[in-house]
């Protein structure tokens, strides 16, 4: 029996350099040797987007080592929390960055890229049996918290996702997101390579992508211009700026993309259609890192627009009597540093309901409920999707837990949108709500929405006690939480 020959095919391009699937094949094999050679236990990666990434994730997989992808949004102090937390012996990053660790470095090249070698006198600590990757989730309280994933488990989310988007026939793939994220990490590399698709990796900036919140609308659509993908995945808050732009100039999105994926927070059915009128192929999902990332999707041809979609292959979900998301199927082992298995429900801490169709509907979240001065309850995603839907309007806040009206904080999409724009937003808004729900006080933001502020955490989510306490005089508020 003779061994398949090479395969020349394209897997990974960056817009300068590309890598063939045998030279994928081979660049993976060289890393996994380093990898076994010097002993790692446990590797963090702490780079940009590219080639090299997605090297060092399928040679850690084949050495047997796990996996601790870091995010260069971090903050040293959160990178310093997870280092320990997760026992990393070695680092593999920029040079430039490898600078914050006092010493020197041996260097290395994957894909093109030089990389340093950082080796730190990590003690091993306890991991759930079969932990192939510790995803950091960045948490309200800014805190990471570790959620150890198995291979096994990742491998399954990946083929529902080709299972499912098999009739799409998606070749190409643009990574847009920080390959740090597990839904790029899984639906956006280990899919596609699944699949047999390409990936196009270029770095973030060139995306129009700085940090964990700066995104330039007109930068992201040259660059999907230029690289004519298939499919991307990207966040609400990125789907609402590209349109936006379109819309402004007039334009249509490239014609070669075929489905663009949705996730992180709620879309809303105004923005998904807004979306697709300027060629936007936009379909909302759903899931969490506890349960291996992506769980609902909606699709061409089983599309909902309001809805998160239908269970993939791999998922099942339950409503509780209390109205709580439950999810099953290739669940996390545990919580990194908690010797607690994961149940084989998980509470996803989402209310919501799955109507007859099988959609999914998530409401908010069940801790951020806010209960009115006469007893009604209201999730304030539900006040904040529809603020959003308004195109004054970046982002929205939601308040009033014990007050006798809701209030909300908006962030302008620019400094130059007027009062009476955000007011317009607010009664278009309120026309859609029950009077329970009605905004009766908004103030604009005093600091900008994200993490360097306080306003809102590293994947974007609204920092609410921080949010509060900043606007409680401004919006007569009883008390604001520290």
């Amino acid at each position: 029996m003779t061994n398949a020959p090479p395969d020349h095919s394209t897997a990974l391009e960056d817009g300068h350099h590309r890598l063939s699937r045998a030279e994928l094949h081979t660049q993976t094999e060289s890393l996994a040797h380093q990898l076994r050679g010097q002993q790692t236990r446990v590797l963090a990666t702490l780079m940009d987007n590219g080639p090299a990434w997605v090297v060092a994730d399928q040679a850690a997989a084949q050495a047997g080592v796990v996996h601790v992808p870091l995010p260069v949004f971090f903050t040293a102090v959160q990178v310093q929390h997870t280092l320990r937390a997760a026992g990393v012996d070695t680092v593999l990053t920029a040079p430039a960055l490898a600078a914050q660790w006092p010493g020197s470095h041996a260097h290395t090249t994957v894909a093109g890229q030089r990389l340093a070698w950082v080796r730190l006198p990590a003690a091993p600590v306890p991991l759930p049996e079969g932990t192939a990757k510790i995803t950091f989730t960045s948490g309200t309280t800014g805190a990471p918290k570790g959620v150890c994933l198995s291979a096994s488990g990742m491998a399954t989310v990946a083929d529902a996702l080709v299972q499912a988007m098999a009739p799409l026939d998606i070749r190409r793939h643009l990574c847009a997101l920080p390959f740090a994220v597990l839904l790029e990490n899984l639906a956006g590399v280990l899919a596609p390579l699944r699949r047999g698709a390409l990936l196009i990796t270029p770095p973030l900036q060139q995306l129009g992508l700085v940090g964990s919140s700066s995104f330039d609308a007109a930068v992201f659509n040259a660059a999907v211009a230029r690289h004519q993908p298939h499919s991307v995945i990207l966040l609400p808050q990125m789907l609402r700026a590209w349109t936006g732009h379109l819309h402004r100039a007039g334009q249509r999105a490239p014609a070669s993309l075929k489905f663009v994926a949705v996730g992180g927070a709620a879309v809303g059915e105004g923005l998904l259609h807004a979306a697709r009128m300027v060629g936007i192929p936009a379909h909302e999902g759903y899931g969490l890192s506890e349960g291996t990332s992506v769980q609902t999707l909606n699709l061409p041809g089983a599309d909902l627009p309001g809805s998160a979609g239908r269970a993939l292959p791999h998922a099942q979900l339950r409503v509780a009597a209390d109205g709580e998301l439950e999810v099953a199927g290739s669940l996390f082992l545990g919580y990194l540093g908690d010797a607690v298995p994961a149940p084989t429900w998980w509470p996803t801490g989402d209310l919501g309901h799955i109507d007859a169709q099988g959609f999914v509907h998530v409401h908010g979240r069940k801790k951020n409920v806010l209960i009115t001065a006469y007893g009604r309850n209201v999730s304030p995603e539900w006040v904040e999707t529809g603020l959003r839907t308004h195109p004054a309007v970046a982002q929205a806040v939601a308040l009033g837990d014990g007050e006798a009206t809701l209030s909300a904080v908006l962030w302008p999409m620019s400094a130059q949108t007027p009062d009476s724009a955000l007011q317009q937003a607010v009664d278009q808004t309120n026309a859609t709500l029950p009077d329970y729900a009605r905004v009766g006080r908004w103030v604009r933001a005093v600091a900008p929405f994200n993490a360097e502020s306080g306003m809102a955490t590293a994947n974007g989510r609204p920092q609410r006690p921080r949010v509060a306490q900043a606007h409680a005089d401004a919006l007569g508020l009883l008390a604001a939480a520290p």
